[in-house]
């Protein structure tokens, strides 16, 4: 696999990016919380080092589940681990949760995204009219590291009409679910299925943020992770009382 490793902090964050990203969408927040924790920023297929598959297939959703859970099996091993996604990456997790056989993860952090990519809307056309909006779509978001076009189209033909909302309510993980109000890409009303669906989870809305929430508000999204790794995942230990 293609993996990166940032930080030394004492909890591992798996960090899955989006459909056109690479793991450089995950950078900055992850230098930002190196001491937090340590990040794990995979490659995801058809990106960066990692293999590119042949067929159409090898882009489907379960594909991009395997390399997440291949990536927990060989960098978190036994220790407690948090799953975090941006765009995309949160419908890698919702995936890989829904039919997973590794270890659990202690916690979910999911940025930007949504549980029902047949209403996403991310792209509208086919053939090589799919191709030009791929490219524009990655002008439009600031992307300076991407997927290579032909891997984001076979990807989106893959996966655009799926939808996670029903298994919402069997993870029983902690999330922290994080959003800008004004995102066009995942709406926030995409956000609030999340956050209503999810038993356990919170969420904040970053006012006035689009879609790049971790290049573009990477302090705030920074912020708000600390606090939930810090606080939001292990239940406070009460202090003990003892009689003299």
């Amino acid at each position: 696999m293609d993996i990166e490793i940032k930080g030394s902090g004492p909890l591992r964050v798996v960090a899955v990016h989006g459909i056109q990203g690479t793991r450089a969408a995950w950078s900055p927040v992850a230098e930002a919380l190196a001491d937090a924790a340590t990040w794990v920023l995979p490659n995801l297929r058809g990106r960066g080092a990692a293999p590119r598959p042949t067929a159409a297939g090898g882009y489907a959703l379960e594909r991009y589940a395997d390399d997440l859970d291949d990536a927990v099996r060989a960098h978190c091993g036994g220790r407690p681990y948090v799953l975090a996604g941006w765009s995309m990456g949160v419908s890698v997790i919702l995936e890989a949760l829904r039919r997973s056989n590794a270890a659990r993860p202690a916690g979910l952090v999911l940025v930007s995204g949504t549980p029902c990519l047949a209403q996403a809307r991310w792209f509208r056309q086919e053939g090589d009219a799919l191709l030009r909006e791929v490219a524009q779509r990655q002008q439009r978001l600031g992307m300076r590291v991407a997927a290579d076009h032909a891997a984001v189209a076979a990807t989106w033909q893959a996966i655009r009409g799926l939808d996670h909302r029903a298994s919402l309510a069997a993870i029983a993980e902690p999330a922290l679910v994080i959003h800008g109000s004004d995102d066009t890409d995942s709406p926030l009303s995409h956000g609030l299925w999340l956050a209503e669906g999810l038993p356990r989870a919170s969420q904040y809305v970053i006012a006035g943020a689009g879609h790049s929430v971790l290049t573009e508000n990477t302090a705030d999204v920074a912020r708000q992770i600390r606090r939930f790794l810090q606080h939001g995942i292990f239940p406070a230990v009460p202090e003990s009382t003892h009689e003299n």
